[in-house]
């Protein structure tokens, strides 16, 4: 992962939404087999028996097509809605000209509109981002 990725999946672990789930795949290439609480924290595993591995240090990779779609499982939770979805833009364009990714729902009500700032159109969050992923952690950062 490249440092941007990298500074991007500790955004998202730092979101108090965040959480890990089955199927994410992780910075080291691990896949997330089984997700339960303890008195610690959140056990994991990548393994499919019975032995847990815990790693405090992991990082989701936000470039794994499975951990996007537990990414976007993990806004649609935060938002209370589950028709949010990601989309390129027809209008707004990142800085760099490219087409730019935000993260919609257009039954989001006007009041959480307001809230973040953003037209009625139903944007979550805020947009003009310039991948996909960043849309989606941008979107948990933004949750109530």
């Amino acid at each position: 992962m490249t440092d941007e990725q990298i500074a991007l999946a500790k955004r998202a672990v730092a979101c108090p939404k965040w959480r890990w789930m089955p199927g994410m795949l992780t910075d080291e290439g691990r896949r997330v087999m089984c997700v339960w609480p303890d008195d610690l924290g959140i056990k994991w595993s990548h393994l499919l028996d019975n032995r847990v591995v815990r790693d405090a240090d992991a990082l989701p990779d936000l470039t794994d097509p499975a951990t996007l779609g537990c990414l976007l499982a993990l806004v649609r939770k935060a938002w209370r809605c589950p028709t949010v979805y990601v989309r390129q833009s027809t209008t707004r364009r990142a800085i760099d000209g490219v087409i730019a990714w935000e993260v919609c729902d257009l039954y989001l009500d006007a009041e959480a509109c307001r809230a973040l700032g953003v037209p009625r159109e139903g944007s979550v969050g805020s947009w003009g981002h310039g991948s996909e992923a960043e849309a989606l952690v941008a979107a948990l950062e933004a949750a109530p």
